[in-house]
Formats: C-alpha cells, structure tokens, sequence
C-alpha cells in the first residue's frame, strides 16, 4: 500500500479551511462529528465559511448562534439539527433533486474548496470506504480541492461505487466513533401500520420497492413477510429492509438493474444495520445522481415509490419540505422516484401520510399553508394514502380528485373539505366510471 495517509490530529487537519471558502460534509450516519467539532473551535478566527451537506445526524456545532459570521450553512436538505438555524438569517436553503446535487459540483455551480469525510479504515490495497453515505459525497470527493477524512473504526465498508484510495485523502484523523443511530420502527403509531397494511395490499410479488425517510415505510415493510421475490432500488433505506431480506421476502431476483442486489445511495438506523452492511455483497451502495437517475428507476418493473409529505390540497399538490414558509426538510428524492415509478412497467407512485397532525389538523387541506413549496406537482400524483384508505388521482379532473380526498381524510375534517369543494367548484360531481 503506497503512499501512507497523513494522520494528524482535528486541530491540524482543519486548519486548511480558509475564510470565504465553501466546504462539504459528509452527511446522515456518516456526519463526521469529531471534525466538526475541530471546526467550530476555528469559529474566532475564521469568517464567510460557506459549508454545503444534506441530512447531517447528530450535535451542528457550526450552526450554534456563537458561529454566526464564522459559518454560513447553505443546506442541500434541513435536518432536525439545523432547522432553527436554517429559519434565520445564519443559514440558506437550496432546494434541489438528489439527483442532481452532484451536478451542481461537477458543474461547478458550487464548487467545493474543502471535502469532511467520514470512511472505512483502508483495505489492503488501499482503498477506505463512504460506507453509509455514498449518495452526494461522491461527487464532492471527486471535485474538491482538499479532502479531510475522518478515517472510523465502526464505519461499515460498503460495495459499489463509494471507495475512495488513500491518494485522494490529504490528510486524515483516526477515530473509534460510533455512528449516529435512528430507530424509525420506535415511533411508529397505529395509524401507520393501518397506511402500512393498505400499501402492503397494492404490492404485487416480484415488485421494486422505493422507500423514503420515516416510520411508514418500516411499516409497510412489516407488511410484507408473505410477498415474494421484491426488489429493492431505492436512495436510501433503513433496518426495516434488514428483517424483510432476512425473512427471505427481498431476492432482488427480478429486478432488471443489478439483479441480485439491494441497491441504495445511503442508510440511516441502528448498529443493527450498519453491522449487516458491512463487507456485505449483497448491497450495493451508488451515488444519488445514478440511483435516483429516472431512466435507471423505470428500467426495474414494478418499481413502487413510497414517499411522505407534510400536507396535500385538494387538487393534489405534495408540500414535503416546509411548513408554510418554514424551511422543514428538504426536495431530495421524492420526484425522482415519483417520477421514475410512474415510468416504471406497471409502477405505482404512492404519496404515504397521517391524516391529521399530532395537533389533530388535517394534513389533506383545501389550499397549502402560504409560503409552502410544492415539491411534486399534482400532475405527478397517482396514488395517496392515508390511515382511512387509498384515493386514485391518476387521470381524475380537479373536482374528481378533491372528492377522493376527502374521503381518505379524518372524518372529523371531512364536512369542512366538503364545504371548500363546494365552495371551489360547486355541486356538481362529474360521473365516475
């Protein structure tokens, strides 16, 4: 193994980050938290560092209120770390495709000076891995000037395309750092299992399933130990995927891209997932630009999209990354895979979600908040789901669709959405056939 990695220790492997440059950090379970906490220390003498991530998982120090004019995140995607922060003026929010972040370094529409990684331990041939965060840090890798390693003990070594040699890291630290955990099933309520149990009835054997962020879909997933022969192609997954492979439900068997293999860009959950990736051939780990690719999903029969949002109008219009104005989440890959299933040889695009709040407010409603997004547009909807059934969109006029709504809505709000039909588009109810 040529040309050993500088090791040094967080003061010093940090101390290449100027003022007025942009960095890139690793995200979700790979968030390299002893480098950014070697950061924050710099926050006296540096100014206008511009720092770019998706999802990061665990303590932000650099969005603590004392870093203000040291650090400007301009956030991919708003974690839960980041949220208060990304609501004032101390940070910024692109919305953008998952898919196409890569591109935005590659172009070099935001050109990366400084890459924070978090990896594997090298190989015998010399080679570390992203290990559970493939997705955008690839392409940061390749472009950035500078990459900073945090070289990780408990980082799982991944397959597919997320290895990285030894020459392409500056310099490095060792940590024995244990990852960030999620346990999504821990807060799952009986209205998911009800959405998951509806789902699980609209999934055929031999299926590709797409799963996004949160509890529902591991309640889909429980729902599926009797199916047969499913794929998984998908930019990210969590442990429920884990139980369904080990019950001999997922073979990937018919999947037409990587046949055999669960393909993802990146995984949040426990150690229980992180050990079961590890040096595992059975999962193959890419990044977003080619996951998340619409002509890589449609390729896949039966590719079903399982997504979440934070509320739908009666028309169908999908808020999933903010409420009203305030910055929640992000685009990532929801119209990807949206887009992708609808391609798909009998895909199903499905639009998955709680009727109601926690504070009992509907989440079907007959505008969205002022100042939310739309992230999929209500031609792009074919399917959505709630705890009180499943409407069909696909093909339906305006009217159509607000009535199909209210039905799956909580029935204490449906007399109130009947009111706003009337109201938008009268009594008339165009035939159904």
């Amino acid at each position: 193994m040529s040309n050993p990695i500088k090791i040094v220790n967080p003061e010093e492997a940090v101390s290449c980050v100027k003022s007025n440059q942009r960095i890139f950090i690793h995200g979700s379970a790979a968030t390299p938290l002893s480098l950014l906490d070697a950061l924050a220390d710099r926050k006296y003498e540096l100014k206008n560092v511009e720092v770019v991530s998706i999802t990061t998982l665990g303590k932000m120090p650099l969005a603590d209120q004392s870093c203000k004019g040291s650090f400007y995140l301009n956030s991919l995607f708003v974690s839960e770390n980041i949220r208060t922060t990304v609501n004032s003026d101390q940070e910024g929010y692109v919305p953008v495709f998952l898919s196409e972040i890569g591109r935005l370094f590659r172009k070099r529409i935001l050109p990366i000076d400084v890459a924070f990684i978090n990896v594997s331990p090298p190989d015998q041939h010399g080679y570390c891995s992203l290990g559970t965060s493939v997705d955008v840090a690839r392409p940061a890798v390749d472009t950035a000037s500078i990459v900073i390693a945090q070289i990780n003990k408990q980082m799982p070594r991944t397959m597919g395309d997320g290895q990285i040699h030894i020459s392409k890291i500056d310099a490095a630290i060792e940590v024995d750092e244990p990852l960030p955990e999620v346990n999504y099933s821990s807060k799952l309520q009986e209205a998911d299992y009800k959405i998951g149990s509806y789902i699980a009835e609209m999934i055929d054997d031999r299926s590709t399933l797409q799963l996004g962020i949160g509890g529902i879909p591991d309640a889909v997933l429980k729902s599926l130990t009797g199916h047969k022969d499913l794929g998984i192609h998908t930019e990210m997954f969590s442990d429920g995927v884990i139980d369904l492979f080990n019950s001999g439900a997922i073979t990937n068997k018919y999947k037409v891209k990587h046949p055999g293999k669960i393909v993802s860009s990146f995984v949040i959950g426990t150690k229980k997932l992180y050990d079961s990736i590890h040096d595992n051939p059975a999962f193959s780990f890419h990044e977003a630009a080619y996951v998340n690719d619409t002509a890589t999903i449609r390729k896949n029969p039966k590719v079903i999209s399982i997504n979440s949002c934070v509320e739908i109008d009666l028309t169908g219009q999908v808020c999933a990354d903010s409420i009203g104005s305030y910055h929640y989440s992000g685009v990532g890959g929801q119209m990807d895979f949206i887009r992708g299933a609808a391609l798909s040889d009998d895909g199903k695009p499905i639009m998955a979600l709680r009727a109601s709040t926690n504070k009992g407010q509907s989440k079907i409603t007959p505008f969205l908040k002022q100042g939310a997004g739309v992230v999929t547009t209500r031609a792009h909807v074919h399917y959505v789901v709630t705890e009180y059934g499943t409407a069909y969109l696909y093909g339906k006029n305006l009217s159509q669709r607000a009535h199909e709504l209210k039905k799956i809505a909580a029935p204490e709000h449906q007399e109130e959405l009947d009111r706003a039909i009337f109201d938008r588009f009268g009594s008339f109810i165009y035939p159904f056939k």
